[in-house]
């Protein structure tokens, strides 16, 4: 004997029609308000760790880095106007793009050596470790 009865949800839910209607405009393009986020790779080695932010496109003036209470921000805002001309038309796009990533950095990276470059689309942040993270050798101990 059951006590309760499931229950078939239908395939296509409604919040995942309010969903695509409201990320799509009246002609099935996608709209210019959705935000796209950078992937990024985080590699710790034993001198620091390496954040890599795939950026194509930008130029490195186009990038800010703050820090602020051991949190680092990267951010970038790029404003670009194309301007086509066919025949008798003349069409100007706008386009803004901008992206904002936070990360919460460990207590045994040196802020104070903290370095940043721009190469081949790739935003690359160096946060080195503080010499007393890094891994020590190891030593023998006398017993006295």
């Amino acid at each position: 004997m059951l006590l309760a009865k499931r229950v078939q949800r239908p395939s296509t839910s409604l919040s995942k029609i309010f969903e695509n209607f409201f990320n799509e405009d009246m002609m099935n393009f996608p709209t210019q308000f959705n935000k796209t986020v950078p992937a990024v790779n985080i590699r710790e080695n034993e001198d620091g760790f390496s954040l890599e932010v795939a950026a194509p496109g930008l130029n490195k003036e186009d990038f800010s880095i703050e820090l602020n209470d051991n949190v680092l921000v990267i951010s970038s805002s790029k404003n670009t106007e194309n301007e086509v001309n066919e025949d008798n038309y003349t069409r100007r796009e706008f386009s803004y793009e901008a992206f904002q990533r936070a990360f919460t950095l460990p207590e045994t990276v040196d802020v104070t050596k903290i370095n940043a470059k721009y190469e081949n689309g790739i935003l690359v942040v160096d946060l080195p470790k503080k010499e007393e993270a890094k891994p020590q050798p190891a030593r023998t101990i006398k017993v006295g």
